[in-house]
């Protein structure tokens, strides 16, 4: 009967996750002509906002996938500066479409996780977090020591954008070719986000999912009971470097160069990391709502406070850890099924208490 009920379950359940998927998609194809409807001239910013909000969802969402196997990694900022660099050197040394260097910096990014997943992921906790934040601090080192010729050495390359509109005097105003870039940029970041998504969702309907908690839970008894934590963990860490390395290539040609200190900073891997803690951890959700709110968060600081809206920032994320320690996901669902829960035992006492009402006023 249990396993006979399992399947209707999983067969009646209505995909939630991929109706959401399609919502974002459809949502987003809207955002820049309502922003501009909305704004005007100042659509130019708030889609810089925007595009920065899905950065930041992608990098949580990508980081999120190693830590449902119980990995702490430090090392995101490595795969971030490995896909940044991969466009950087194809642009300039290979007569390549631009185009290639953005899966070809997760390609790379996949890579290095698989040499450095090998070493290091039999390590655990604070050892693993330890060998993945000095992984980070070497390539940094390399590119700085690079030949100037080939990789720019400590001053960094120059990258060519991917979009270029072309000013029509009489037709167009001038704000508005920087409305069309930030346009094109705005649909390439979505669909990044869409894809990252899409593979977050695909893992959490897999197998993979109860082989991830169980890691997570206990990697001991998991391997006992027939799961292979060394494979699970790489093939993770790989799938979460590779998105997060194809984030660093369209990053490069958006900012328009890389920099050692810049793509391999030690600030991309604590946004990756607090993010998804503030959004919720385990879930393809919560790191999207926590990027998208903390990204305003920070926008309204910035506006309020010009002079140490860091700080301001720092208390914001200080409380939530504090007072809603399962994120803001984790915190509504929990608050949810509390209520559905208490509703219910309200419902089955009054049933229960029904008969015995009915026999007294008969008698």
């Amino acid at each position: 009967m249990r396993p006979a009920a399992r399947r209707i379950g999983v067969r009646g359940a209505a995909p939630w996750d991929v109706i959401g998927l399609v919502l974002l998609i459809v949502i987003a194809a809207f955002v820049p002509d309502l922003l501009r409807a909305l704004f005007d001239r100042a659509s130019v910013s708030y889609l810089s906002i925007a595009i920065n909000a899905l950065s930041l969802a992608v990098l949580a969402l990508t980081w999120d996938m190693l830590a449902r196997t119980g990995q702490l990694s430090l090392a995101h900022a490595a795969f971030y500066g490995a896909g940044a660099y991969t466009t950087a050197l194809m642009l300039r040394h290979l007569d390549l479409p631009m185009w290639v260097g953005i899966p070809a910096g997760g390609v790379a990014a996949a890579v290095l996780a698989l040499l450095l997943g090998s070493l290091t992921l039999r390590l655990r906790a604070i050892y693993f977090a330890i060998a993945t934040l000095a992984f980070a601090e070497v390539l940094k080192a390399v590119a700085q020591q690079a030949p100037t010729a080939f990789a720019g050495g400590n001053a960094g390359m120059n990258v060519a954008p991917l979009f270029r509109p072309v000013f029509v005097a009489g037709q167009m105003e001038r704000w508005e070719v920087a409305y069309l870039r930030n346009e094109a940029y705005f649909f390439v970041y979505a669909g990044l986000l869409a894809l990252t998504v899409l593979v977050s969702i695909a893992l959490q309907r897999s197998r993979l999912r109860h082989a991830f908690t169980a890691i997570r839970t206990n990697e001991d008894v998991a391997g006992v009971m027939g799961v292979r934590p060394a494979r699970i963990k790489l093939l993770a860490f790989m799938l979460s470097s590779a998105g997060v390395g194809m984030l660093g290539a369209v990053e490069a040609h958006r900012i328009g160069s890389v920099l050692p200190d810049q793509s391999f900073s030690v600030a991309t891997t604590v946004l990756a990391l607090v993010t998804p803690i503030f959004g919720g951890l385990y879930t393809t959700l919560g790191p999207i709502v926590g990027a998208l709110g903390l990204s305003s968060v920070q926008e309204l600081l910035k506006r309020t406070f010009s002079d140490g809206y860091l700080i301001g920032y720092g208390v914001v994320l200080v409380l939530t850890i504090l007072f809603m320690p399962r994120g803001v996901v984790g915190t509504l669902g929990y608050a949810w099924r509390k209520h559905g829960s208490g509703r219910s035992r309200a419902t089955e006492g009054a049933k229960a208490e029904e008969p015995a009402t009915k026999r007294g006023d008969a008698a």
